[in-house]
């Protein structure tokens, strides 16, 4: 009796031991259920009585769990052909590679075990030995949804083995081997067998050919949404894409804000769009998805496919919740396309629930639609929350620009419209379109200008507008689109009781406040007295008095502090180092920072002191000078003003700071200015009156962009190089002006238009 319970036990053990192995170990694969071959004949998909592809139901947990382990257990029991080796002309590489195996996923390098692998024109096959017969433990099917990830270096640092992973639908295998050239050779050779098989497409994807082909036949395409739910509304979650995605963690950038795999990713938006239904604001859940498809491309047919689903055949149509999802397709027909086999697919179902629901808010999102898909480019940014909030009432978006002289105009744009067409628009609103000026739009803050591009949709600059000012809040730096002159052909001929009269006025200000205007105190003083006499009229001791930055270039006060102090600073400098030397020694470190820092203090509040009496001085100089100018009127102020700054020959330029300046007669490592204006390129060293060096547009030889900060311009065998960090903007406004001068002289009204749409880059 001993004896037979110990062949009992023996024989349990081993029926036990091979059991396990056969469950944890065996991952034979087997072809997607979701997936049809595109192989399949046509003439096998068509008609009435042959669309009936449904679409996969998930069964419960539970006897989803027992269906599979019937499966499993039905495993064990396997032919002797199905468990061998491949026969040699089938296999294209076979070797040994170390696989991890089930078990301690937190040190992945402590459970390799060394397998046998075949590679066939069908499969991937690993197996207990090389021997034949041999044992095969499992197999991965390669079909073209496979995906191979190339050998990670970190992955040799932490393991010392190059590793291959291969993703099957269900299974992924982990594969590992000591040389890299092994590696490489395992990847091209899996890459080159999923590349040759024939593509795999979903049942959406064949309904939706089957669509097209009979959409002249209203009751077969009738029928086959009928016969099909995959293609209707579901209350249902959903577990798989409704279209093919590679399997795998890796098929996109590993950059991309934390996103997982495509196929997870397409089941979580669809969970999000169940969400919306009842969400009480659904814009931040629109923008969400929204941002998802702009980061993943592969993503935004999915999408598309997955809220026409939603929108066919809905319970309630025209309900709220069946509103959320065209509010939803509405924003994203502005944002971004399908591919042409769905957009053909959307249009036509726009056409049907235009057909199937007339007279209802239902038929007039289906009308709103088509005309934002034949104006949608690629966005760079998702439409903000005002834009989604006008969106999803299909109302324009009201745009508030600013221009000089503290003017401001709301002007009605959509999500298409560019930059080019705003300036357009403002310039009819403003009565500028006889002026032979050209004009531009800016994004600017306090700190901050830059034209923006002819083509640059303008509700993405308001969308990244809203994204900065979420970063940094504070007036400082609030953003904001301004109008105003961009290039200067016309700076006489101009009439004074014109808008554009005030623009040139406004402009010669702002550059006199910045600093560029090399003249000296007297004439800047002349200057702030009449914007106080253009902002408040004659002299009275109750005018409001605007802050003296506004009036005069504050950094010429603090530069004359600054030399005033230079001595003193000089030689507190020498007797702190003497006293450092002495008594360093002598009191703790902590006490000499505290002594430095409060000294620091001491001598900035000293600083302020100083600049605020400067200022009051200054002041009280520019208000003698305003009395003189009792009975002047606006129009004769701007006059003087710009007679004043018109005598300094950079007037009409556009300067900006250069860096670094060479050239084959020397170089300068002090900062420059660079004029741009309608004839020429001039050099200034900042603060003086002439150029030491002037460029006529006909002397050019050549110029353009070395890199992100260097601009190089060649003279004949002259080469001219500068450092700067607005490059393109030199190369947009050069090739702007360039333009303008093989066209020709402008003419009035007629021309402007025409010549504003030829300019390079900007308008």
């Amino acid at each position: 009796m001993p004896l037979q319970g110990f062949w009992w036990w023996v024989c349990c053990r081993h029926g036990f031991t091979l059991l396990g192995r056969d469950v944890g170990e065996k991952e034979e694969e087997e072809e997607s259920f979701e997936m049809k071959s595109s192989d399949v004949p046509m003439n096998s998909r068509k008609g009435s009585a042959d669309v009936g592809v449904t679409q996969p139901v998930r069964s419960a947990n539970g006897l989803e769990s027992q269906l599979h382990s019937s499966e499993e257990k039905h495993s064990l029991i396997t032919p002797s052909n199905k468990v061998t080796c491949k026969d040699d002309q089938d296999v294209i590489v076979k070797g040994w590679l170390q696989r991890e195996v089930s078990g301690e996923a937190r040190r992945p390098w402590s459970r390799m075990k060394k397998y046998w692998f075949v590679l066939t024109p069908d499969s991937l096959d690993c197996y207990s030995s090389n021997e034949k017969p041999s044992k095969r433990v499992g197999s991965l099917v390669l079909t073209s949804l496979c995906s191979v990830m190339w050998p990670s270096k970190q992955s040799y640092k932490e393991t010392g083995y190059w590793n291959v992973t291969v993703y099957g639908r269900k299974h992924c295998y982990r594969l590992y081997t000591e040389h890299l050239n092994e590696a490489v050779h395992w990847v091209c050779a899996i890459q080159k067998v999923i590349d040759s098989k024939a593509p795999l497409e979903t049942p959406t994807q064949l309904l939706i050919k089957d669509i097209e082909e009979n959409h002249l036949n209203q009751d077969i395409v009738d029928e086959i949404y009928k016969l099909n739910p995959v293609l209707r509304h579901t209350k249902n979650p959903l577990y798989a894409p409704l279209l093919p995605f590679s399997y795998g963690s890796d098929d996109h950038s590993p950059h991309m804000k934390g996103y997982t795999a495509l196929r997870d990713e397409a089941v979580k938006i669809f969970n999000s769009l169940q969400q919306m239904e009842s969400e009480r604001d659904p814009v931040p859940l629109m923008q969400g998805v929204l941002q998802t498809c702009l980061d993943l491309r592969p993503l935004r047919d999915e999408v598309y496919c997955q809220v026409i689903k939603q929108t066919t055949d809905p319970p309630e149509p025209g309900s709220l919740s069946d509103l959320r999802y065209w509010q939803l397709l509405t924003c994203m027909s502005c944002t971004y396309l399908p591919s042409p086999t769905v957009l053909r697919f959307f249009r036509f179902h726009l056409q049907r629930m235009r057909t199937s629901y007339p007279n209802t808010e239902v038929e007039k999102y289906a009308d709103f639609i088509p005309a934002s898909l034949d104006k949608t480019k690629q966005r760079e940014y998702v439409p903000s929350y005002e834009e989604i909030s006008v969106l999803i009432q299909r109302q324009e978006l009201m745009c508030t620009v600013y221009y000089p002289g503290a003017g401001v105009c709301k002007v009605p744009i959509t999500s298409h419209t560019t930059a080019e067409e705003l300036v357009q628009d403002l310039i009819k609103k403003l009565n500028l379109s006889c002026s032979r000026n050209i004009f531009a739009l800016y994004e600017q803050n306090n700190h901050y200008e830059q034209a923006l591009g002819k083509a640059t949709i303008v509700a993405d600059t308001l969308t990244r507008f809203e994204n900065l000012t979420c970063k940094d809040k504070g007036f400082e730096t609030r953003w904001r689109l301004y109008f105003k002159l961009y290039c200067f052909l016309d700076t006489e001929d101009v009439n004074k009781d014109s808008v554009e009269y005030s623009f040139l006025f406004e402009q010669a200000h702002e550059a006199v406040i910045q600093g560029y205007l090399p003249t000296n105190e007297e004439t800047l003083q002349s200057l702030a007295a009449l914007r106080l006499q253009f902002l408040n009229g004659d002299f009275s001791p109750s005018s409001p008095f605007p802050r003296l930055e506004e009036l005069f270039p504050i950094y010429i006060l603090h530069s004359r502090v600054l030399a005033s102090s230079k001595p003193t600073i000089t030689s507190r400098t020498s007797c702190q180092s003497l006293h450092k030397g002495l008594f360093s020694g002598a009191l703790p470190n902590g006490l000499w920072n505290n002594s430095l820092v409060k000294q620091k203090a001491e001598e900035s509040q000293k600083f302020k002191g100083r600049v605020k009496e400067e200022g009051a001085n200054m002041m009280s100089a520019i208000v003698d000078k305003w009395k003189a100018l009792h009975g002047m009127d606006r129009t004769e102020v701007m006059a003087s003003y710009l007679a004043i700054v018109k005598q300094w020959s950079g007037y009409g330029s556009t300067l900006f700071d250069i860096d670094f300046y060479m050239s084959s007669v020397g170089s300068f490592s002090q900062r420059l200015w660079l004029g741009v204006n309608a004839s020429s390129l001039s050099l200034y060293k900042q603060g003086e009156v002439d150029p030491f060096e002037n460029i006529q547009y006909s002397q050019i030889t050549s110029f353009g962009v070395l890199d992100s900060t260097t601009f190089k311009v060649s003279v004949g065998e002259k080469e001219m190089i500068f450092e700067t960090s607005k490059v393109d903007e030199i190369t947009q406004l050069i090739n702007t002006y360039l333009t303008c001068i093989s066209n020709g002289p402008h003419m009035p009204c007629e021309s402007t238009n025409n010549s504003s749409e030829d300019t390079s880059q900007l308008v």
